[in-house]
């Protein structure tokens, strides 16, 4: 999904520290100092979401400031996760040091200065641009969490972290219409996690509520799937709503998918996934199925028969042939 803008390794070793500078002053507005690596490495892959731009970088350890007379104007805010090595940033008078699963929200617009340490291998990070007008929280409050360090591993913070890595791992193509829902539902996970961290949940519009909550719904199925009496009124009472409303929710958020068929789908994909996985090829089939909620042989079998128009076993077998392409 993203587009590869900038590889090292597709230049000459004394050419990629030059074109690097060029590329991030261009596309990121900002003036690298690159550290004393033997090799300089980096790579950097971007999109734009509808009013949001993406970015996934990796590096080798640098230092980096916004170009004189480059910041943005009307106020661009960034949010960064750090997926790999340690980095550090300073703004409005705060420094926070960054590893790897956490979120930093900063202002492009503003002085700021990021030091990236890299180790033993590229640091990496994914970076998200958002015009402060979107944001429909008071730019006051949201400034007091401008260079804080913030968890990508619970909450909201995770659903964001998640959803941003997913984005940087997808290779499909991204067409317009898509990237405009994409981007939406960035900036609506975005004021939800600043939100939460500012206690301001009552000023999220209740749009952006709703297709946030969607989110962490799908995300508590996602890690219950292994759960085979899972049910619709589970999963509404786990997140203290009715049924009703899950059904809603369901009904506007996930394209004619209902809460039961979601799931039913969703484990049939992680049974197709290990099927194909010629690591898995000695453990029988029907110890995937019941790993992924299909307790029962019979039944499981004949719905994946229903869903994919041939029974399991044979799946595995052409999978393994290369005769069909393996889920992606």
């Amino acid at each position: 999904m993203l587009e590869k803008i900038y590889d090292s390794r597709d230049l000459p070793v004394s050419d990629r520290e030059e074109a690097w500078r060029a590329v991030t002053a261009s596309v990121l507005a900002v003036d690298v100092s690159v550290g004393g690596a033997t090799e300089f490495e980096a790579s950097l892959r971007a999109a734009g979401l509808g009013e949001v731009q993406v970015t996934a970088q990796t590096h080798t350890s640098l230092t980096s400031r916004p170009r004189p007379g480059r910041q943005s104007a009307p106020e661009t805010y960034a949010v960064a996760l750090v997926l790999r090595g340690r980095q550090g940033i300073s703004q409005n008078g705060r420094e926070a040091s960054l590893g790897a699963g956490d979120l930093v929200l900063f202002s492009a617009s503003r002085p700021r200065e990021a030091v990236v340490e890299a180790r033993r291998e590229p640091a990496a990070s994914v970076l998200v641009r958002v015009p402060r007008s979107v944001l429909p929280l008071p730019p006051d409050r949201v400034n007091r969490l401008l260079a804080v360090r913030m968890s990508g591993r619970e909450g909201v913070g995770c659903l964001l972290a998640g959803f941003l890595t997913h984005l940087t791992a997808d290779s499909t193509s991204c067409r317009p219409a898509d990237g405009q829902r994409l981007g939406g539902v960035l900036v609506d996970l975005i004021t939800a996690w600043l939100a939460h961290h500012l206690d301001a949940q009552d000023q999220v519009p209740e749009h952006s509520r709703r297709r946030a909550q969607f989110l962490e719904i799908q995300h508590f199925i996602h890690r219950h799937l292994d759960d085979d009496e899972l049910s619709p009124a589970d999963v509404a009472a786990a997140h203290h709503i009715s049924l009703r409303t899950l059904h809603r929710l369901f009904h506007a958020h996930a394209h004619g998918a209902t809460v039961a068929s979601y799931i039913r789908h969703q484990r049939l994909t992680r049974v197709r996934r290990d099927l194909a996985d010629p690591h898995m090829a000695a453990r029988p089939v029907h110890a995937i199925a019941a790993r992924w909620g299909f307790p029962q042989p019979a039944d499981f079998t004949r719905v994946f028969r229903t869903a994919y128009g041939m029974p399991p076993g044979e799946y595995r077998r052409l999978c393994l042939r290369g005769a069909v392409g393996a889920p992606s």
